[in-house]
């Protein structure tokens, strides 16, 4: 089978194990079908997610024109605390601003490698810890909007990590971690505001990957250097393919990237 197109992030379907999806315009793969099969990925050119021209990709799927101007691409998206919109201050576009970040947001503690916390929109709940490769995860408080959210990350990373060591992820190298314990800790350093917000009662969830190996020493795929590449795919976790002989291809990072995709 031979499938082509624009890569974008994976879907996923909750499930023992999870269930992933490569979505191309006129055809999709269930991902989960091909483990233990040879896949081929031939990168054919660039194909910008907002624009649609054959331009490098700079960052987000989006080419460089694109990343500075569309607000898909602000920085409150990767910075939640920058959120203006629930001050009905534009960033650049206000319209989009306030569908965006005037929704529930939770802030949540996962462990992928080790404790982090994070942000998400409410909607993206189980999504976001899906594809960050977290194993599990526990809401620590629900918020009507992204700045809020944003503010209580920042308080709280200075007691615990933001950011995934994605390669103890994927070797999965994790440390047992008591996530309802360190919601309890963490709790007297939730921004005053912010505390009327906090979940009186949150249950952890559990999350199943299919991985049949996991790699030893992680080597990831760079379609501008390597642009055609051939492997068993052995299994899928985060937004990663890992390949028998240790290569990971994080499908999110390579959005934007125009690919043949053949099986066996």
């Amino acid at each position: 089978m031979l499938y082509e197109g624009v890569l974008k992030k994976m879907q996923t379907e909750i499930g023992s194990p999870i269930q992933y999806y490569m979505l191309f315009a006129n055809d999709f793969l269930n991902v989960n079908q091909v483990i233990n099969k040879e896949l081929r990925i031939h990168f054919l050119k660039y194909q910008c997610l907002h624009c649609g021209e054959d331009k490098p990709i700079y960052r987000q799927g989006f080419c460089k024109n694109c990343f500075f101007d569309i607000p898909s691409a602000g920085d409150w998206i990767m910075r939640p605390e920058l959120s203006t919109a629930h001050l009905d201050q534009e960033d650049r576009n206000l319209d989009y601003e306030k569908k965006v970040q005037l929704q529930p947001h939770i802030v949540y503690l996962a462990n992928s490698s080790s404790v982090k916390v994070g942000v998400t929109r409410k909607s993206q709940v189980p999504t976001r810890w899906i594809d960050q490769g977290a194993h599990e995860a526990i809401e620590i408080v629900e918020v009507p909007n992204r700045y809020l959210a944003g503010i209580t990350e920042v308080a709280l990373k200075e007691y615990v990590s933001d950011k995934t060591n994605w390669r103890k992820m994927l070797k999965n190298d994790v440390l047992d971690e008591n996530l309802s314990e360190w919601r309890t800790k963490l709790k007297s350093h939730i921004p005053k505001e912010v505390l009327p917000y906090y979940l009186t009662e949150s249950i952890e969830t559990q999350l199943e990957f299919p991985v049949l190996k996991y790699p030893t020493k992680v080597k990831s795929l760079n379609l501008d250097k390597t642009p055609k590449y051939q492997g068993t795919l052995v299994g899928i976790k985060g937004q990663y393919l890992i390949f028998e002989d240790d290569t990971v291809f994080n499908v999110r990072s390579n959005e934007g990237y125009y690919v043949s995709v053949q099986v066996g």
